[in-house]
């Protein structure tokens, strides 16, 4: 069986203190830095700029996960290929013509995410889901950290493994929000092989210890 991936979300670090949160997770068992790009237009928030992401890719040692949570994804793509992402997730929502968006990340050499909110469903991925290597099921709405687990997310979570497995794809489940040790075990169970964790592990009195903990119940 794979490594199950942990992901730190750097959207719940210490902004004064980036780099020394970002050396945490480089020396941490996670395996993932995971970034969330948020515009104020696709989502009520805003995060990293282009020059934040610079910053945090001359520290990060690990694979940088990038979530764009903004409109016209299409004309970024390019752009955070240069920066450094190794994957490169769009929401099914902000994208038009999904394929082609898909065709493009790959063709910058990253790995090709697809999000879905919570109210979207995994069946609209059926056309597609061999093209993609991520997909990213919210399971909370997106735009702020902190916020409660969706509970009809383990239902979604078995929805998509499912369709993986009849499509006969390598596509992986990457969870975003809300992940704890209290859920961390019945998401693998239900089929995740991503988790990310913001606030639960940067506001954890033992963030690496934190780490080794969700990671140790995903690999149970």
């Amino acid at each position: 069986m794979k490594e199950k991936i942990i992901a730190p979300s750097l959207l719940a670090a210490d902004f004064g203190n980036l780099q020394r949160d970002i050396e945490m997770v480089n020396q941490s068992e996670a395996q993932w830095f995971h970034v969330d790009i948020m515009d104020g237009v696709f989502v009520p928030n805003i995060s990293f700029g282009m020059p934040v992401v610079s910053a945090i890719k001359q520290h990060a040692k690990k694979t940088m996960d990038v979530h764009l949570m903004i409109t016209n994804p299409d004309q970024y793509i390019s752009t955070f290929a240069k920066l450094g992402a190794t994957n490169l997730t769009v929401h099914y929502e902000a994208c038009s013509h999904l394929h082609r968006t898909l065709q493009s990340i790959k063709n910058e050499g990253m790995k090709a995410g697809v999000a879905l909110n919570p109210h979207t469903p995994v069946d609209l991925l059926k056309e597609v889901i061999k093209d993609i290597d991520i997909v990213l099921v919210m399971s909370v709405n997106p735009g702020f950290g902190g916020q409660s687990f969706i509970q009809h997310t383990y239902d979604k979570v078995m929805r998509l493994k499912q369709l993986i497995i009849d499509q006969n794809a390598d596509t992986l489940i990457e969870i975003d929000g809300g992940v704890t040790t209290e859920n961390a075990a019945k998401l693998i169970k239900a089929g995740a092989d991503v988790l990310v964790a913001g606030s639960f592990v940067f506001k954890a009195e033992n963030q690496t210890q934190t780490i080794k903990d969700l990671k140790t119940l995903a690999n149970a």
